[in-house]
């Protein structure tokens, strides 16, 4: 994990950042959509809509497949039971979960439970919480839901490449005391090749710093070879209506498993965000004609009343080739005929989660004495093997750990100074307090997450109380960043774990 083998994983790589925006290029995986043979896709079976799985002891399987994304593309795809996204686990806050994770992969897998604040053991990181899973083996994950919410789970073995090809789902933890929406969906947003054979070009040691806008300055390659955008796995005409009734409460679960981010626009309706990464907000107000920006790894909960009949779209805006098959209708049951039309290179303004919502004092303040402070320097840089992505100037391992104690107040200053690329960072086993951006505080409702994304020359001031004693990572979701280096843990300096890596093991690849 310490370098990224351009050769390996980031040989045919293309970045296009901010794929529905016109924000700049983020890196994206290709070497493993590429070098399929027509005999091993044959063997595999079609990708299907996905299962929701409920109770308390659930069933995967890691398997390939292949994905029918639209009536023209279908693509050879890592799976968790069959489908992209894998299936749906649905549970009740306070159940004690078990999830047997059978690996019928070529290669290790494992089960990261992305935002969730599981035992560091059940944490899913190769070489760090525990040994991949080899093929043919079966593992099973144990822990109790404390925390509702909306999370996801994707493989952190070789994770850039794995989650690339699509192995993720959905977990959804639904509240003790809550009334439910009339209409509950999840949306999973990802981007593919249509032809990743004919993308497989060698680009090791490409700088990223040059790319922008759909295309790469110094190597003028055209980089619109990412042309498709998918929900659910379907793109265009492919994805399902989302039906509605008149009068009912319709939430949305808006994932993001891609390495792009997504502008959303809903339309013909006001909605009210009432969650992000799975932690609700104070008092949200209506928002119309207002984009909503997802980051990779983010989750944001819309809910919105169905009071508009007819035809209507949420949908990504932006350039990029893709963006336009990015939506979905919203259909009322019962009416006929279209009442809206696309509208994707219109520009709306963009949602300031900093101020949204009522304010008010949440667990920490800026000015409150704190136990650890860290400053995290996002940076790019040229290492001898290509492009490398550092935190204080260094590259994982070598980064200097978050160092605290069960109990610690902690506070993070997050810079970026890369150029151009987009960081969203990512902490395991924890929710943070977002308190500052650009050195003014927060002036909406208490912001909390575990993933914030930065773009360039952005500063974000963060808290969080050491409450989970472990090893945990804190690293970029764009996942080619953490494997190029940008990775360091947050290390519990009274926390003994009693799994012992194996230094001569060569599966457990965390990145």
């Amino acid at each position: 994990m310490k370098k990224l083998l351009f050769g390996t994983v980031l040989a045919g790589v293309v970045a296009i950042g901010a794929a529905c925006s016109n924000d700049s290029m983020q890196g994206h995986d290709m070497a493993n959509m590429k070098n399929k043979t027509p005999e091993v896709s044959k063997q595999l079976p079609s990708a299907t809509n996905m299962e929701v799985l409920t109770g308390k002891e659930i069933h995967l399987t890691a398997k390939e497949a292949l994905l029918q994304i639209n009536d023209k593309v279908k693509l050879p795809v890592y799976t968790y039971n069959g489908s992209v996204p894998g299936a749906q686990i649905r549970v009740k806050q306070g159940d004690t979960v078990k999830i047997h994770l059978k690996n019928e992969l070529p290669e290790p897998v494992t089960i990261h439970w992305h935002g969730y604040p599981v035992p560091n053991r059940q944490d899913g990181v190769p070489g760090v919480t525990m040994n991949a899973i080899q093929p043919g083996e079966t593992f099973t994950y144990e822990f109790t839901a404390t925390v509702p919410g909306t999370y996801w789970y994707h493989s952190h073995q070789e994770s850039a490449k794995q989650v690339d090809k699509g192995l993720y789902g959905t977990f959804i933890v639904e509240p003790r005391n809550e009334e439910k929406a009339d209409r509950d969906y999840t949306l999973v947003f990802d981007e593919w090749i249509s032809n990743p054979d004919e993308s497989n070009m060698d680009m090791s040691g490409m700088d990223h710093s040059q790319m922008e806008h759909g295309s790469m300055n110094s190597m003028n390659h055209d980089m619109s070879m990412y042309d498709i955008f998918t929900i659910n796995g379907k793109s265009g005409s492919a994805i399902k209506p989302l039906k509605v009734k008149k009068g009912e409460k319709v939430r949305l679960r808006l994932v993001n498993a891609g390495y792009m981010s997504h502008k959303l626009h809903l339309h013909g309706h006001d909605f009210k965000i009432v969650a992000t990464d799975g932690q609700p907000l104070k008092d949200p107000q209506p928002i119309k004609d207002e984009l909503l920006n997802i980051a990779p790894g983010e989750r944001y909960d819309i809910e919105f009343t169905a009071n508009n009949p007819g035809e209507w779209l949420l949908e990504c805006h932006g350039n990029m080739k893709g963006t336009g098959d990015m939506k979905v209708k919203i259909q009322y049951e019962g009416e006929k005929g279209n009442t809206d039309k696309a509208n994707a290179t219109e520009n709306l303004p963009v949602v300031d989660m900093t101020s949204y919502g009522k304010q008010e004092l949440g667990e920490f303040t800026l000015d409150q004495k704190y136990d650890v402070e860290y400053t995290m320097d996002l940076g790019t840089a040229m290492g001898k093997d290509g492009m490398v992505f550092t935190i204080n100037g260094k590259t994982y391992p070598e980064t200097a750990p978050v160092n605290v104690k069960t109990g610690d107040l902690v506070k993070v200053k997050l810079v970026n100074h890369s150029p151009t690329d987009l960081h969203p960072m990512h902490l395991h086993g924890h929710f943070f307090q977002v308190l500052s951006k650009n050195g003014k505080p927060i002036t909406g409702s208490p912001l909390i997450k575990d993933t914030l994304n930065l773009k360039p020359g952005e500063e974000y001031v963060v808290a969080f109380k050491a409450d989970n004693p472990g090893n945990w990572m804190f690293h970029c979701h764009d996942l080619h960043h953490a494997s190029a280096g940008m990775v360091t843990e947050v290390t519990y300096k009274d926390y003994k774990s009693d799994y012992k890596p194996d230094p001569n093991d060569t599966t457990n690849k965390p990145e």
